[in-house]
């Protein structure tokens, strides 16, 4: 009953485990890791994705012509190139060492796969001397993977801030370091609870 009403607070975001236990993370050394788009919402008005990217792609061509086609490729590869990145850099930072426990996407052989659901993204902002920091809230839902429908750990993360120190004015290096603070806030729940199974 514990694990279901833990929730903890870093850098702002609000992390709370809702089903399941970090038990079977006893002895492992990879988890497969996923990241799942199909779900996300974007805004306070909470606009799919399609209408987010076909908006923000022909307001940037209005301004000038091909910026906002190429705004478009370069939202979509930042899922891969920036995204993934952040996340599982953090994730690695604090476990793969001290604790040889790795985390990659592509292990299919291992035994647990971690499907990262991205639901939420406010992309914040940066006009001269106007800031604010991206959102991001995700799903962490540890499931087995020769059996997806068994969910052994899932966890709500809601509004992970995204900023780089001195601003940025790219919105995809703004969520990139909510997908870093979200890797990080995971990587120290884990690290906690690693700590007390080698007791």
């Amino acid at each position: 009953m514990l694990a279901l009403v833990c929730t903890v607070f870093v850098y702002g975001q609000k992390m709370k485990v809702v089903d399941g236990d970090y038990t079977f993370l006893k002895g492992q050394k990879n988890i497969n890791v996923e990241f799942d788009y199909s779900n996300l919402k974007l805004y306070n008005d909470d606009r799919s994705e399609e209408t987010y990217v076909t908006e923000r792609t022909k307001e940037l061509e209005e301004k000038n012509r091909g910026v906002g086609k190429n705004w478009a490729k370069k939202w979509e590869a930042s899922k891969e190139l920036i995204y993934a990145p952040k996340f599982l850099e953090l994730m690695n930072r604090y476990l793969a060492d001290d604790y040889g426990l790795f985390f990659e996407e592509g292990l299919t052989d291992a035994k647990y796969t971690l499907i990262v659901d991205v639901t939420w993204i406010y992309p914040g902002y940066n006009v001269a001397i106007m800031r604010k920091p991206a959102k991001l809230s995700t799903t962490l839902r540890f499931v087995e993977t020769a059996n997806r429908d068994n969910v052994v750990l899932e966890i709500k993360a809601k509004n992970a801030p995204g900023n780089r120190f001195g601003g940025t004015f790219s919105n995809e290096d703004r969520i990139g370091e909510g997908f870093a603070k979200t890797g990080k806030t995971l990587a120290k729940m884990i690290e906690k609870k690693l700590k007390k199974m080698r007791r």
